[in-house]
């Protein structure tokens, strides 16, 4: 099992930041290589992302969605993966910290995977915490 982190401070109150991550579909708006999220009821969602030159699809399902504190998912298809975002309350607004994990069944694929999804990860993840804090 591989596990990516990213974190950052946010200059608003966690229920503010929450509010804007839990809207799942709207993280299309926050990183170019995220296309399209369809919602498909009950707390699932298709992803259409563009990354390392191909179109990827890919369902997931929000596990725990706990204002202001914690949105988790986990992958329905595809690699299999979950994450979370744990806010924070700081004195400077909030802390948001991201945890990704998942799953190859093959060392030497998971190696290269590695070398791609975490500068990737961190890519996407950097660019949705400013995009959201720019909203905020």
């Amino acid at each position: 099992m591989a596990t990516i982190e990213h974190s950052a401070i946010l200059k608003a109150p966690p229920e503010r930041v929450f509010a804007l991550l839990e809207r799942v579909e709207d993280f299309a708006d926050y990183s170019d290589l995220i296309h399209a999220i369809e919602p498909l009821g009950e707390d699932r969602y298709r992803w259409h992302v563009r990354a390392v030159g191909r179109d990827w699809h890919f369902d997931v399902a929000v596990t725990e969605s706990r204002s202001p504190e914690v949105l988790a998912w986990e992958s329905l298809d595809g690699v299999k993966n979950q994450g979370c975002y744990r806010l924070t309350p700081v004195e400077e607004g909030t802390e948001v910290a991201l945890t990704l994990t998942y799953v190859l069944h093959s060392k030497l694929v998971e190696k290269a995977v590695n070398k791609a999804a975490k500068p990737l990860v961190g890519r996407v993840s950097r660019q949705i915490l400013e995009r959201v804090e720019e909203r905020l």
